[in-house]
């Protein structure tokens, strides 16, 4: 059907609407149809963008899925060049370095894209979090970001925990959200209590040199960041022992000691310590972009 042709059809199944259902209805239809439009113009000219500028020999198809929203609509339309389970390797893969501070590693234990109730992705988490709530979430929200990026398409997650402290394997159930920055209004999702959003920090935010410091404000609330060789890491500012900024704390190796009281706390193995447990927050460092996670709970918080 050419482009005339399915303007002329859309605009009369727009008008039939209104006629059965009513001008609010037609209103709505008028909405959906206008986030569709601004959704695929959107991806058109991406595709266009990337093309134009891309160096020459290039493979066209790597600069395309290189882009999460043209990719999304490849992914749509089933003409991705990789297949699922072939990203869900590469998002598992962006977030191992992350993992190995909060859970050691993790694997894919089932796929299953023909799932009663959606595509379902089922992982198992090798190591422990020594019983910690805060890491034990901040691995979910990691994974959560991570595969929604790059496989959005898996509608369920199930994480088998394998925690030292518990004989038995805990599930963590995972629902993905569309990316941040594409067009139009998201739908609403069933999402968990106090969710966490994601937040993109600029260069002036981080930490320079291999083992270094810095504190800075993420919508209103302050975090420490830990950079580390290889890795980067982000910490709430509040030592557990005396509640005093980390700011001024001192990095030996990879130990975080307060300034205040002077605990201990290792910030490559989830910030854990003989005296208290820093709290974690979930990053994503790809590509030159480093994101961070703030829960819901954190958001309304103290500092």
């Amino acid at each position: 059907m050419a482009g005339q042709e399915t303007g002329e059809r859309i605009g009369a199944l727009l008008d039939e609407l209104a006629q059965q259902a009513g001008p609010e209805a037609r209103d709505t239809a008028d909405e959906l149809v206008r986030c569709l439009m601004e959704f695929y113009g959107e991806g058109l000219a991406r595709t266009v963008r990337l093309l134009r500028s891309a160096p020459d020999g290039a493979d066209p198809l790597a600069v395309l899925t290189a882009d999460e929203l043209v990719s999304d609509l490849l992914i749509l339309h089933d003409l991705h060049p990789e297949d699922t389970a072939t990203r869900v390797g590469r998002a598992l893969d962006k977030v191992r370095p992350y993992l190995g501070s909060h859970a050691g590693d993790v694997e894919v234990a089932g796929l299953d894209l023909e799932a009663a109730d959606g595509p379902t992705l089922r992982l198992r988490l090798r190591g422990s979090c020594d019983g910690c709530p805060s890491s034990t979430q901040t691995v979910r929200w990691t994974i959560e970001e991570a595969v929604a990026r790059i496989a959005p398409e898996v509608e369920h997650i199930e994480v088998e925990g394998m925690a030292e402290e518990s004989p038995q394997p805990a599930l963590l159930q995972i629902l993905p959200h569309r990316p941040d920055d594409a067009p139009g209004d998201p739908a609403p999702s069933p999402e968990p209590a106090d969710p966490a959003r994601w937040y993109t920090l600029g260069p002036r935010a981080l930490p320079l040199g291999e083992r270094a410091t810095g504190v800075t404000e993420v919508a209103g609330r302050t975090l420490l960041l830990v950079r580390l060789p290889g890795q980067l890491y982000a910490y709430r500012d509040r030592c557990p022992v005396c509640a005093a900024s980390l700011a001024p704390a001192a990095l030996d190796g990879e130990l975080l000691r307060c300034a205040g009281c002077a605990a201990e706390f290792d910030a490559h193995r989830a910030g854990r310590g003989d005296r208290g447990h820093l709290e974690p927050v979930p990053l994503l460092e790809e590509d030159g972009s480093v994101r961070v996670a703030l829960p819901g709970e954190l958001l309304g918080a103290g500092p």
